[in-house]
C-alpha cells in the first residue's frame, strides 16, 4: 500500500498519490500484459495544434506504484487544453529491459494519438523520459521535461535512494548498465528541462545538477520550498512552475506555428 500522507516524515506530502481524480477518456493497449497500456485524456478544441504530453509515472520502478497516482496531474493538464497520454509499463524488479521496451512501445503509440510529442516523467519516470530521449528518440519528439528525475544511477545507488531502488530495478550494479544511465548517455537533440524541488528528500536536487554538469545546455529549474510530490500536484504552490514548462513554454506548445513532419 502507498501511504496517503507523510508530512511528518521528511516533510513530504504524499496526498496526491491517492487523491480522487477524473478517469481518462480512453485506454489503449500496446501489448498483452495488463500493464502495457496508456490512458488518454483528450484536450478538446485547439489541442490538435499542440504536441501531445506523454507522462511517465515514477515510484522507483516498483510494482506498487502505477499510473493512477498521476491522474490528478493528467486531468489538470487536460483542463489546460492539452491532450495527455499517461503511460503504464511493466515494473519487474531485476528486469529493467521490460520497462524500457514498454516505454519505447508506449511512446510510439502516443505519437499516433496526435503527432508531435513532449515526454515528461516524474522521479523514476523522469529517468525513463531522459533515457528514451537520448537512447532512441520516439517519433515526433519535440521536448523532454524531467520532474525530479533519477538522472544519475551510480550516484543514486551510492546514496541509497529509495532503499536500494536502483539495484532492485537493475538487478545489478549500475556500472554494468551504462546504457540505462541518463548521465552517461549522449546528448538529447533538444536539450531537456529538469524541474526539481528545493526540499526534495526522496530524489535530491543534486541529481539534476549532476546531469546538467554532464550535459551542458540542460535547463534546471529549482522550485523554492517544494518537495518531491509537489511537482505532480496541481494543488501545490509548485504547480505554476510546472505548468509553465508543460503548457506555456513555446517548445512544448507550438500553438502558433505549423507542426512539421
Amino acid at each position: 500500500m502507498i501511504d496517503d500522507h507523510d508530512a511528518a516524515a521528511g516533510g513530504e506530502d504524499r496526498s496526491v498519490l491517492t487523491r480522487a481524480a477524473p478517469e481518462p477518456d480512453e485506454v489503449r493497449m500496446y501489448g498483452d500484459d495488463p500493464d502495457q497500456l496508456v490512458e488518454i485524456y483528450r484536450g478538446g478544441t485547439g489541442a490538435a495544434r499542440r504536441p501531445v504530453l506523454c507522462l511517465v509515472h515514477g515510484g522507483f520502478w516498483r510494482p506498487a506504484y502505477d499510473r493512477t497516482h498521476l491522474r490528478p496531474f493528467a486531468s489538470a493538464l487536460r483542463d489546460e487544453g492539452r491532450t495527455v497520454v499517461s503511460v503504464e509499463y511493466r515494473r519487474v524488479p531485476g528486469d529493467p529491459d521490460a520497462s524500457t521496451t514498454d516505454i519505447r512501445a508506449a511512446l510510439a503509440l502516443a505519437a499516433e494519438v496526435g503527432g508531435p510529442i513532449v515526454v515528461a516523467g516524474h522521479s523514476a519516470g523522469g529517468h525513463l523520459a531522459l533515457w528514451a530521449a537520448a537512447s532512441g528518440p520516439p517519433p515526433g519528439l519535440v521536448a523532454t521535461v524531467a520532474l525530479a528525475p533519477v538522472a544519475d544511477l551510480v550516484a543514486a545507488r551510492r546514496a541509497g535512494l529509495g532503499d536500494g531502488a536502483v539495484a532492485a530495478f537493475l538487478g545489478a550494479d549500475p556500472d554494468t548498465r551504462p546504457d540505462l544511465d541518463p548521465i552517461r548517455l549522449g546528448p538529447i537533440g533538444s536539450a531537456p528541462t529538469i524541474v526539481h524541488g528545493e526540499r526534495d528528500r526522496i530524489v535530491p536536487p543534486d541529481q539534476a545538477r549532476r546531469y546538467a554538469d554532464a550535459h551542458p545546455g540542460t535547463e534546471v529549474v529549482v522550485v523554492p520550498g517544494a518537495g518531491h510530490f509537489a511537482l505532480i500536484d496541481p494543488l501545490s504552490p509548485a504547480w505554476p512552475v510546472v505548468r509553465s514548462r508543460l503548457v506555456d513554454d513555446p517548445a512544448t506548445c507550438l500553438s502558433r506555428r505549423p507542426v512539421s513532419g
